[in-house]
C-alpha cells in the first residue's frame, strides 16, 4: 500500500492521447495513392458521379466509362471535391453564393467530361505519340537561344510602375 502513497496518480487510469478535432486532409492525387486506397476511393466517386449524372441530367455528357479516362477523372475529382467543400464544407463568409457557382462550373466543365467517341461505348483514348529522344536536348538549346529566355528584363508599364513607386515613397 505504501508504493500507492508516494505516486497517487499511479491509481488513476492513463489518459489516450488526444485526437486531433480536425481530420488530416485527404488528398485526391491518383497517381499518389496507393492501389487499394485508388480503389476505394474510385468507388467513393463512382457513387458520387452516378447521383451527379441523374440528378444533373448528365447522362449524355458524362459517359459510363468516365473512369477510364484519365482526364474525365480529374474533372469529375475537381467536380466531387468542390461539391464536398460547398455543401458539407464550412459556411465561409462571402461564399453565400457558392452552390450556385458549384452549378456554374458543372456547366462550364461539361464540355471537357464530353467523349463522343464513348457515346456506344468505350474507345481507348489514341496512344501518344512517341517520345522525342532529342527532346531534352532541344529543350536545354531552346533556353539557351530562344528570346523569351534570354532578352534583357523589361516591364510592359514600367512607366506606370515607377509612378506608382513614386506615390508610395514621397519625399521627405
Amino acid at each position: 500500500m505504501a508504493e500507492y502513497l508516494d505516486d497517487p496518480t499511479s491509481l488513476w487510469p492513463a489518459m489516450p492521447p488526444a485526437q486531433s478535432t480536425t481530420p488530416e486532409p485527404r488528398r485526391w492525387v491518383w497517381s499518389a495513392m496507393t492501389p487499394p486506397e485508388r480503389r476505394a476511393r474510385l468507388r467513393e466517386l463512382r457513387i458520387w458521379v452516378e447521383w451527379l449524372r441523374y440528378t444533373a441530367e448528365l447522362h449524355n455528357d458524362v459517359p459510363v466509362c468516365w473512369y477510364r479516362h484519365r482526364w474525365v477523372r480529374e474533372v469529375l475529382t475537381a467536380l466531387y471535391l468542390g461539391w464536398l467543400r460547398t455543401y458539407e464544407g464550412e459556411q465561409m463568409p462571402g461564399r453565400e453564393l457558392a452552390e450556385a457557382e458549384w452549378i456554374n462550373t458543372v456547366h462550364a466543365f461539361r464540355p471537357h467530361m464530353k467523349l463522343p467517341a464513348c457515346t456506344s461505348g468505350h474507345q481507348d483514348p489514341p496512344l501518344p505519340p512517341p517520345t522525342n529522344p532529342r527532346a531534352d536536348e532541344e529543350w536545354e538549346l531552346y533556353l539557351a537561344t530562344s528570346a523569351d529566355t534570354t532578352d534583357q528584363a523589361k516591364h510592359p508599364a514600367e512607366a506606370e510602375v515607377r509612378r506608382m513607386a513614386a506615390e508610395s515613397d514621397p519625399p521627405l
